[in-house]
């Protein structure tokens, strides 16, 4: 399969402005994000009523452990159609979605709501899923630069304050999304400090933290493989 790539252009460019919640915003270079046509994307229409303006943003994991060799060019169209086969659903339930080796993924456009299992109102949310299975495995630096980078984006061109950043679990009782080696970065803080820092025009530097006592080893699987560096 021929993959394409995209860059989202962001909506204004403005030298800085101020959010919501006070966080000076600078201009953020777009990130690569792999078009929903590259990957096959066959949605159906999306109703009309479950239109949203997105006012936080969500972080899931798949909670599937991902293997040597798993190919989201194959998993993306798989679970499309599950969700459409077996759920109702009209698209993939995420916005967007990113692979162990750190490529983001475009998914169910973020003017309409998204999908859930579990109990919680997802209407104003962008999701955001890594594939991975975090209460068994770990996360990859590449996976965290690349969702700092996207969320970063993603509050800049929507307007949505760092602040508003939470993990699934904080939204439900039902589940323990996004993993605890993941879940981790949210609630200490980390992923909204790097990218209140990437919105001042600071680099941030993200780095992976050291394994939890008792937790997971092995960190997902990505090719090529690439060494992790903890702190």
């Amino acid at each position: 399969m021929r993959v394409t790539w995209i860059r989202l252009l962001p909506t204004a460019w403005l030298a800085a402005c101020a959010s919501p919640a006070g966080e000076i915003q600078t201009e953020i270079e777009p990130p690569v994000i792999v078009a929903r046509a590259a990957w096959g994307s066959q949605p159906d229409p999306i109703p009309e009523q479950r239109r949203q303006t997105p006012v936080r943003i969500t972080i899931h994991h798949a909670g599937v452990v991902w293997k040597p060799g798993d190919d989201p060019l194959r998993k993306l169209p798989a679970l499309q159609a599950w969700g459409k086969r077996d759920k109702g659903w009209p698209d993939v339930p995420y916005h967007y979605l990113i692979a162990p080796d750190g490529r983001i993924f475009a998914g169910r456009p973020v003017a309409y709501e998204g999908e859930t299992n579990t109990e919680y109102d997802v209407n104003g949310h962008v999701l955001v899923q890594l594939w991975g299975d975090f209460e068994v495995q770990r996360v990859t630096l590449a996976q965290l630069r690349a969702t700092v980078h996207l969320v970063a984006w993603v509050c800049r061109e929507l307007d949505i304050s760092p602040e508003t950043i939470a993990g699934h679990r904080d939204w439900s009782r039902q589940t323990s999304c996004p993993g605890k080696d993941l879940y981790r970065y949210i609630a200490r803080g980390d992923l909204r400090t790097w990218v209140q820092r990437m919105l001042r025009g600071e680099p941030p530097k993200v780095a992976l933290r050291a394994q939890l006592p008792g937790g997971p080893v092995e960190f997902v699987p990505s090719s090529p493989a690439r060494p992790q560096a903890t702190h």
